[in-house]
């Protein structure tokens, strides 16, 4: 194994091997490229997070070395967690420009605006950092402005696709540079680092277009409030919903805060120039039901987004019922179908009709089919395929493809260190990788004690003995009993197992009762016995408040 002063080689720090948390990291003569910083969701795996980023403590570790991090596009799994990670990175940033604009309010909801080196670069625009030269390529995705970066180094010449797919008609922007890509195959590519999340998907993905044609005639003769929940920063897809709500006499309210990010971000850059300034929340409420479309954050079920507040009848400026339309015009991304269910069966519940892309042609995916994956192979023809933004499954079926199309592939996932020069690339051992999750404003690791704990006493439940004890460790007076999740206060048993501990403790040896962490230490074991006899729970969350008068 070479040193690595003097390599080329490429880390996954998040998103291969998983959908989400997007975090690259190219290595070349010790210096550091990272390529987006996005977030994942937690799924019924992990009930006990909401959000995740990848953990960049290997990386930030090395920050001296690192040399910048650019954002291939704008969607949260590839920007995201940049004003959560940044702090601990302090790098320079290189976006697009709507990229950057979506970034840049990000970053100013955290207070990091005048911190962050936020570049700009134009489309399709090169520069250099460090020992790498970048390019970016244009490609087309479910957000404007996606781009693809060519790299080329000493080593060789590889090319980061990020997410991508060939839409003759995407509406907003222009198709895939094909010829760049033709271009770059013709120079001589080493290795395609390649979006897998359609690689068993037969066939093409399908255009932008049609969802525009079909929304026009999906609206006509609805009835009743129309509400479609989508990806915010689907710029398209918003304009095609908003270009059908007028041609059926609808006006077209945002509700959500990414998606009125999302617009702001879009019109600073030119798009929706056709389409009217969308209404308030407060003027939506106080439009005929035939008159109103809105368009609704929450198309994964995420708890705190606008469609699933509307579910729940909990949103304070607008409700859905009987008569009334939910479009889903996104797919479930893996891990999010049970929230995802959840928010459709209360919407049903409300009387609600819901529609999904299962059963009317409402979106399109914005990444490869295997068709479009063989046409880009035939254009780039790289020596080397490297899978990535996917789960095993994916990069499997993606590296078969590849192979079939000349390539030789590499199935590597999060940590490993495919060394992709000097000489034959190999996989060169691996780094420290993991998750950390958004818990307000604090950043938890996942298999740390907190929320460890927090899982815990999800599935197992938390009891809670507050007692006061003499200079001996002689009970005064009651336990108090709280197991909120196991019994109510009132329940018979709290006053069970408060007895039981005061009994307990009184036959404990006087040392024992005289010293603070031995006592809480046995009262903890009295009280989690107890709590087991009577409920057949034999390992709940135990804390003991101690008060020694």
């Amino acid at each position: 194994m070479s040193t690595t002063t003097g390599d080329f080689a490429f880390i996954p720090l998040g998103g291969t091997g998983e959908i989400g948390m997007n975090l690259n990291v190219y290595r070349c003569d010790g210096s550091l490229l990272a390529i987006d910083c996005g977030i994942g969701f937690g799924g019924a795996d992990t009930p006990e997070a909401d959000v995740m980023v990848p953990d960049p403590a290997w990386l930030a570790e090395k920050r001296d070395k690192l040399v910048g991090l650019v954002i291939t596009h704008a969607h949260e799994d590839h920007l995201g967690a940049v004003a959560a990670l940044w702090p601990m990175l302090r790098c320079p940033v290189y976006a697009g420009p709507f990229a950057a604009a979506v970034l840049r309010r990000k970053l100013g909801e955290a207070g990091l605006t005048r911190e962050v080196p936020l570049h700009t670069i134009p489309l399709g625009g090169s520069f250099e950092l460090g020992p790498f030269g970048l390019r970016f390529l244009r490609v087309t995705h479910s957000v404007p402005e996606a781009q693809a970066l060519a790299i080329r180094t000493r080593h060789g010449l590889v090319v980061h696709t990020g997410d991508w797919k060939l839409d003759p008609e995407p509406l907003i922007g222009l198709p895939t540079d094909e010829a760049a890509f033709a271009a770059l195959g013709e120079e001589g590519v080493l290795a395609m680092v390649c979006d897998s999340t359609n690689a068993m998907v037969e066939g093409h993905s399908g255009s932008e277009a049609e969802v525009r044609r079909n929304f026009k005639a999906l609206l006509k003769g609805m009835r009743g409030r129309v509400a479609v929940t989508c990806f915010s920063t689907n710029v398209a897809r918003l304009e095609s919903i908003a270009l059908g709500a007028a041609a059926n006499g609808r006006k077209v309210a945002l509700f959500g805060r990414s998606l009125r990010n999302a617009e702001a971000a879009a019109r600073e850059c030119g798009y929706l120039r056709g389409i009217p300034s969308f209404i308030s929340e407060d003027a939506a409420s106080s439009l005929p039901d035939d008159q109103l479309l809105i368009i609704a954050t929450g198309s994964q079920g995420e708890p705190r987004s606008a469609l699933s507040k509307i579910a729940a009848d909990i949103h304070p400026n607008i409700a859905l019922g009987e008569g009334d339309t939910v479009i889903f015009s996104s797919r479930m991304i893996p891990g999010n179908e049970r929230a995802i269910i959840k928010v459709q069966d209360e919407l049903a519940r409300a009387g609600c009709r819901v529609m999904t892309a299962e059963d009317h042609m409402v979106h399109v995916s914005g990444h490869p089919a295997r068709d479009e994956l063989k046409k880009l192979y035939a254009l780039v023809k790289p020596k080397y395929s490297v899978p990535v933004h996917g789960e095993w499954r994916h990069l499997s079926e993606h590296a078969a493809l590849a192979e079939s199309c000349g390539a030789i592939p590499f199935l590597i996932e999060d940590g490993d260190i495919l060394r992709l020069g000097p000489g034959k690339p190999d996989i060169a051992g691996d780094v420290p990788f993991g998750r950390l999750v958004v818990d307000g404003e604090r950043l938890l690791p996942l298999d740390g004690n907190v929320l460890a704990a927090r899982k815990k006493m999800l599935f197992n439940g938390v009891v809670i003995a507050s007692l006061a004890v003499d200079q001996t460790g002689r009970v005064m007076g009651i336990p108090r009993i709280s197991a909120p999740g196991l019994f109510d206060e009132q329940d018979p048993a709290a006053g069970q197992i408060a007895t039981e501990l005061a009994r307990g403790i009184g036959d404990l040896s006087g040392p024992t009762r005289k010293e603070d962490g031995s006592l809480r230490e046995a009262a903890r074991h009295l009280v989690r016995k107890a709590v087991g006899r009577r409920l057949r729970k034999q390992r709940p969350s135990v804390e003991v408040h101690l008060i020694r008068v």
